[in-house]
Parts: C-alpha cells; structure tokens; sequence
C-alpha cells in the first residue's frame, strides 16, 4: 500500500522558515518522481514544486521560485520541502504526491501558517 506522510508544519511569522519532510513507503520510492502541492482554504490546490526521481532536476511554481528548496534523500525513503521567507499567502495545508502508474497518490497534508 502507498502511504505518504507529510510533517513540518506549523506557525511561523512572515520572513521565517520551516522544513516539511515527506516520508514515502509501499513503493519504490527512488524510481519516482516527487511533487509538492498545497491547498489554502477555499482556493484549489495548487502545484509547487517537482524533483525527479535521481534529486537531478526540480521544479518550481513562480510563486515560491527562491525561496523554497526541494530536494531528497532516497536511501530514507523521504523528501524534504525547505520553506524561507515565508510569506502569510504561503498558508495552506501541504501535500506529498506521486504518480504510479498513471494513479495518483497523496498523503495526509501538514498544516503552514504565515501569520503576524
């Protein structure tokens, strides 16, 4: 069974950061592509960012273009989302997400508050 578990989040003032970590189990988690998505209350989910399956290349929304910081470490089964300068439009619940075999497949989100 594929289970993803997002954790890092928390309250944080504008201008701070966190770390989210992504732990994957039930596939192979270095054969596949990682992603970042979020969604903010009332708002559609929103892509943030990719890393393929080697760390060799990632993506970003402009939105997040700078400041974020993907990466993973395959020999943990984890990937890891560094957040800084965070911004109060950066709340949102964030998600780990993989596509096998044309399914997708999404953990259980961790919660980022930006607020003063």
């Amino acid at each position: 069974e594929v289970q993803l578990q997002a954790s890092g989040g928390g309250y944080v003032q504008p201008g701070g950061s966190l770390r989210l970590s992504c732990v994957a189990s039930g596939f192979t988690f270095g054969n596949y592509d990682m992603t970042w998505v979020r969604q903010a209350p009332g708002k559609a989910q929103q892509w943030i960012s990719l890393i393929e399956s080697d760390g060799g290349k990632t993506y970003y929304a402009d939105s997040v273009k700078g400041r974020f910081t993907i990466s993973r470490d395959n020999a943990k089964n984890t990937m890891y989302l560094q957040m800084n300068s965070l911004r109060p439009e950066d709340t949102a619940v964030y998600y780990c997400a993989t596509s096998i075999r044309d399914r997708m497949y999404e953990g259980q989100g961790t919660q980022v508050t930006v607020s003063s």
